[in-house]
């Protein structure tokens, strides 16, 4: 995976490109916005990171003009976290948005996620494949060992929402609005259960949804 760093300060640069390094992954570096665009167009990158307030070109306006020729992922990193910057970046067509200071390791997960995002959707017809677990997201089918599961439609959504942030540390309130909607009446044990409902129809497969205590789970193929 090649990302872009765009950052007018080195010290973030410094440490992003380590973590993206260290996770196996390849780091080419922006000091603005008008030198992110240039290598935009003559590089292709797995996704981007953009700082927000640069000199010569902000961040909002080099996703601007990048989204003129690329559907790179682009996720913004910015010192503000007002609603209305975090808006304002979603319709210039960044994918995510991160507010400083920020964890590295939850960069890089959201990278992760944002990059597999673009993928399923470049391969929503496809067949997922993880191992014996096999999701095809565009015929709402899920195949263990090569025999259909019987979900019902949440345990559907919710494998597919797990499937398409795998990596992502998800809380049981992100998973009640994003499954079941923002005006969904219930609690974390509504979660709970149906989590339990799911593992026992993947069976070995089970060991891919990781429970993380006083947080929530996520999904991760490694297991």
């Amino acid at each position: 995976m090649k990302i872009l760093i765009v950052d007018d300060e080195d010290m973030i640069r410094a440490v992003l490109r380590e973590y993206v390094e260290f996770d196996g992954g390849e780091a080419d570096e922006a000091r603005d916005g008008m030198e992110a665009v240039e290598k935009c167009r003559s590089s292709s990158y797995d996704a981007v990171l953009m700082d927000v307030m640069m000199p010569k070109l902000d961040g909002f306006s080099a996703v601007k003009e990048i989204r003129k020729f690329s559907d790179v992922p682009i996720l913004m990193l910015s010192a503000r976290g007002e609603e209305y910057d975090k808006l304002f970046g979603f319709e210039m067509g960044s994918d995510d948005y991160v507010t400083k200071p920020f964890s590295p390791k939850e960069v890089l997960a959201r990278i992760n996620a944002v990059v597999r995002r673009g993928n399923l959707k470049q391969r929503s017809g496809q067949v997922l494949e993880f191992g014996g677990l096999k999701v095809d997201i565009a015929g709402r089918s899920v195949y263990v060992d090569g025999e259909k599961a019987e979900l019902t439609p949440k345990e559907y959504e919710l494998l597919f929402f797990f499937v398409q942030n795998e990596g992502v540390a998800l809380t049981r309130d992100v998973l009640l609005s994003k499954v079941w909607g923002y005006d969904f009446y219930g609690d974390d044990r509504t979660v709970d259960t149906h989590v339990k409902m799911l593992r026992s129809n993947l069976k070995e497969y089970r060991r891919f949804i990781v429970t993380l205590r006083g947080h929530g789970y996520k999904f991760d193929s490694r297991q």
